[in-house]
């Protein structure tokens, strides 16, 4: 994973996380439990495209992952990505905040 060297878009990072946290949260098992492939196959293209213009193509890959899960229309797989990728983001967010002191 390579972090934005960009000050401006460093700073735009934990906004950026927390707000897919939330969004994972909140529908990723909703698109799950409708059975809604096309709407599952965007989320995980939308996410997978945002993550790869910030550098976090670890997540990316996941959001690829939730693509091909949709696509095939494994809704039990799809649904086992969410703590994958609420820890990923985590894991992020934390190498990017300052330890306080």
């Amino acid at each position: 994973m390579k972090l934005p060297e960009d000050p401006f878009v460093r700073e735009l990072l934990p906004e950026f996380i927390d707000t897919w946290i939330n969004d994972i949260n909140l529908q990723l098992e909703m698109l799950v439990s409708y059975r809604n492939e096309e709407d599952l196959y965007r989320f995980g293209h939308t996410l997978k495209g945002s993550c790869l213009q910030f550098g976090l193509d670890d997540i990316a890959a996941l959001g690829i992952e939730l693509m091909g899960y949709a696509k095939e229309q494994e809704w039990e797989k799809a649904i086992l990505l969410k703590p994958l990728f609420i820890d990923a983001f985590k894991k992020v967010k934390a190498m990017i905040t300052p330890e306080p002191n």
